[in-house]
């Protein structure tokens, strides 16, 4: 698979502010690693939003700063909380020949049946932890959900296609996604009682008789089994 490749620049007024960059339409951002020091870069934003669609956090990447390549993997991303836009990345450079961990984003695809039949669907991971080499490190898992035929159907980590170059980090039998039976709000079915029946029960209870409703609408229920 062709690398992705992202331009980037040395910050080097490190005293500037970070709005004034992102004003002018570069994201701040860092490069760390391992025997690598924290180097601060600005990307272009535009540059960094199409890249960040295609790789995710675990694609790797060809960061080309000034002149200089860098093999890294978007570490994390920090978002504002009222636009929800990114304002700041984290890049890790990797050792081609070191293995690292990733969390690979879960995608379903295809469509079930048991849906269709009203079942609910339910994602209960949207990303799994894997150990591999960066370069071996996949995009994404697809899940293909047609096989959820009935309702419990499920579907298990182990059930996932993963290439013999990625160990997966978590429970094997854990599900992933699952279809439920539709919630049916539990109703009682309502005996329509006799005109009698409606009006012994609206009488006002007096001495003696406590019970007298009870016992009508019992009575009434029976009748009509």
């Amino acid at each position: 698979m062709e690398r992705i490749e992202l331009q980037a620049q040395k910050r080097e007024l490190i005293g500037r502010s970070q709005n004034s960059l992102r004003k002018d339409g570069f994201l701040p951002s860092v490069i760390y690693g391992h025997n690598f020091k924290p180097l601060p870069i600005q990307i272009k934003y535009s540059d960094f939003e199409k890249v960040f669609k295609k790789a995710g956090e675990s694609t790797l990447i060809n960061l080309k700063i000034n002149d200089k390549e860098e093999p890294a993997v978007i570490k994390d991303i920090q978002k504002d909380p009222v636009s929800d836009k990114i304002i700041h990345a984290d890049f890790y450079k990797v050792n081609l020949k070191e293995k690292i961990k990733a969390k690979i984003p879960l995608v379903l695809i295809g469509e079930s049946e048991a849906v269709r039949a009203g079942g609910i669907l339910v994602k209960t991971v949207n990303e799994l932890e894997v150990e591999a080499l960066p370069q071996d490190l996949p995009h994404e898992f697809q899940i293909d959900i047609s096989r959820l035929q009935n309702f419990g159907d499920h579907i298990l980590v182990k059930d996932i296609f993963v290439s013999d170059k990625v160990k997966i980090e978590v429970n094997l039998e854990d599900v992933v996604a699952l279809v439920q039976e539709p919630r049916q709000e539990a109703v009682e079915e309502a005996v329509a009682p006799s005109v009698d029946d409606v009006e012994v029960i609206k009488k006002a209870p007096v001495e003696g008789e406590e019970g007298i409703e009870e016992k009508v609408i019992e009575k009434s229920v029976q009748e009509k089994k």
